[in-house]
């Protein structure tokens, strides 16, 4: 790396103790506001999975505290908050007790299933702040259940919301909230999930009056300012320690759900001084299919890779990304407008966010590793539950491997970036909630990249269907461009589902609406993460524990890592290793 001056710290305003109680107050008030969500909420997709995420924000819609959740949704909150303030004429025409709520793709960037809901937080009567979060309803009116695999347009995606007030001064606005729910095809669950979203800003509100309360208006203003000081100085050091460059790289989507051609991403990371620019100039014009995605969204993605490598202990406050510039052609997959579909924005987003690591890894070796599985791996039911003669509706992203580093493997079975906190389903929810029975759930043997440290493990998860009737939906991504391997590593398996309907046996990774009958299975196998650094220089004893543990097989072992392991009694033949090693290695 090249020498740069390191930046300077200047006088802070409050307190440092003070400061660090101020900051840890907030984030335990985001906290609370996310177990509010959870608690309250009326679908499993949030209640237990987490599809959800929460945040404080001061009046200028800057960050204060966030909870665990989707990194992919707090990334663009305060945007939205923007957006709502914008359409409104300013901040000085909010009220207290206010909600508003909106969806709408090419604003908040996700699909229109991620409801966003916003309330402004008054303290003696002026602003403060807001709170905001953001969840997913199982469904918006789309053309499918849920959401389809194959719409060309946003108007097949479901109903779509501007900022829209649904309190006005504390008064609900119930013809515009019947509007809205009348659109679901779960409307008790809509109108739950909405209860708990707005309840979750109440709770954030009571949280942040509490803490004003405590230390003062005007001491909390200082703490803030200090905390976000802090942020910027923290990015600008770190960033000053990567060598001046262009880094670039490119990778490519499968297809976009209608055609069959895989969907370009080029990425150009430019590092000047203490400043990044994450430059899409050559990724895919936005394309028929899906995988389009809002500017906001996308900004969100670039914000999640810049802090998985520039100082990701540290909490995300509204005074990083001040080094951050992003630029995105108008009209892309990354900067969508109408008509464009939007509902599989996430795909590229995972994708953009590992070639980011992948570009900046020459820079950042220790930092960096080889690429994850890359996508949500999305596998949806729909149907008549025959035990209570109800329609059902269950999705499920699915966990994968995560590329190996420097330190050490990577891990298996873990959930994409772009989810962070996103939870499985647990077995007994499923089979309790839905008519399936889950057939068999571990990791996939083999499909981890190899290297010197190893990429995580894909899973296998089985799925049996008992109603007579159902629907399969699919999307699973990333097998053009698998997990990739750093220095040397290995790239890990490729996703893979079977579907068995009797004696019939068929491959698919995106399917929509695929009628289903009793007795039919689902058999779906994520990919792995990518090794980092040559697998020959894996230590034996750990190619051997591997081996007993039952992550790779005897050939793998051989053939990927060079070790000779003995069958029978399951020992390495350090001599034969030697000798293999040195004859077949390559790089």
């Amino acid at each position: 790396m090249n020498a740069k001056a390191a930046v300077k710290t200047s006088q802070f305003l409050e307190n440092p103790i003070t400061t660090e109680i101020i900051r840890n107050a907030l984030i335990s008030a985001a906290h609370e506001m996310n177990a509010s969500l959870a608690r309250s909420s009326f679908s499993p997709i949030i209640y237990e999975m987490k599809d959800c995420s929460v945040g404080i924000f001061n009046r200028n819609a800057e960050l204060l505290g966030q909870s665990a959740g989707l990194p992919i949704f707090l990334g663009n909150l305060d945007e939205c908050i923007k957006i709502v303030t914008a359409s409104i004429g300013g901040v000085e025409n909010y009220l207290p007790g206010d909600v508003y709520i909106m969806n709408d793709s090419y604003l908040t960037g996700t699909h229109l299933n991620d409801i966003t809901v916003i309330s402004p937080v008054f303290y003696e009567d002026e602003l403060i702040g807001f709170t905001a979060n953001r969840a997913h309803w199982l469904d918006v009116g789309a053309q499918d259940p849920g959401f389809s695999m194959d719409a060309t347009e946003i108007y097949q995606e479901g109903v779509r919301i501007p900022p829209t007030k649904i309190y006005d001064a504390g008064q609900a606005r119930k013809d515009v909230i019947n509007l809205i729910i009348t659109n679901s095809r779960f409307r008790d669950a809509a109108l739950g999930d909405l209860n708990a979203q707005i309840a979750a800003c109440r709770t954030g509100e009571k949280r942040f009056h509490e803490i004003i309360s405590r230390f003062g208006l005007e001491k909390v203003n200082r703490s803030i300012r200090d905390i976000f000081k802090q942020s910027e100085l923290l990015d600008r050091e770190m960033i000053a320690r990567i060598a001046d460059g262009v880094y670039e790289t490119e990778g490519c989507l499968d297809n976009d759900g209608v055609s069959e051609e895989p969907v370009p991403v080029k990425v150009k990371v430019t590092v000047e001084g203490e400043n990044i620019t994450i430059d899409l100039t050559g990724s895919s014009e936005q394309v028929r299919g899906m995988t389009n995605c809002g500017l906001a969204q996308t900004i969100s993605a670039c914000r999640v890779a810049f802090k998985e490598l520039i100082s990701p202990d540290a909490p995300v406050t509204g005074g990083n990304f001040k080094t951050l510039n992003v630029v995105v052609p108008e009209r892309t997959i990354f900067s969508a407008q109408e008509p464009a579909a939007c509902v599989w924005y996430f795909s590229a987003l995972g994708l953009l966010i590992d070639l980011v690591v992948k570009a900046l890894s020459p820079a950042l070796k220790e930092r960096s590793a080889g690429a994850h599985y890359g996508d949500s791996m999305i596998i949806t039911f729909s149907g008549i539950d025959p035990r209570r003669n109800t329609s059902f509706l269950n999705v499920e992203a699915t966990a994968g491997g995560w590329g190996g580093f420097a330190a050490n493997d990577g891990q298996s079975g873990l959930i994409n970036n772009v989810n962070g906190d996103f939870k499985n389903l647990p077995i007994e929810v499923l089979e309790d909630k839905y008519p399936f029975k889950v057939t068999t759930y571990g990791f996939r043997k083999n499909s981890g990249g190899a290297g010197k440290n190893r990429g995580g493990l894909g899973i296998i998860r089985g799925y049996e269907v008992s109603a007579d009737e159902a629907f399969l939906y699919l999307w699973l991504e990333r097998s053009k461009t698998p997990a990739w391997g750093l220095f040397d590593g290995k790239e890990a398996a490729s996703p893979e589902v079977t579907i068995l309907s009797g004696e019939k046996e068929e491959k698919a990774l995106k399917i929509n609406a695929k009628p289903m009958k009793y007795g039919d299975k689902v058999i779906v196998k994520t990919g792995g993460g990518g090794g980092f650094g040559h697998p020959f220089e894996r230590d034996v004893d750990r190619v051997l524990e591997d081996v007993i543990d039952g992550y790779i097989d005897l050939q793998t072992a051989l053939e990927q890592y060079g070790v000779v392991i003995s069958g029978e009694l399951l020992e390495v033949n350090e001599q034969e290793t030697i000798i293999y090693r040195k004859k077949n290695r390559i790089g």
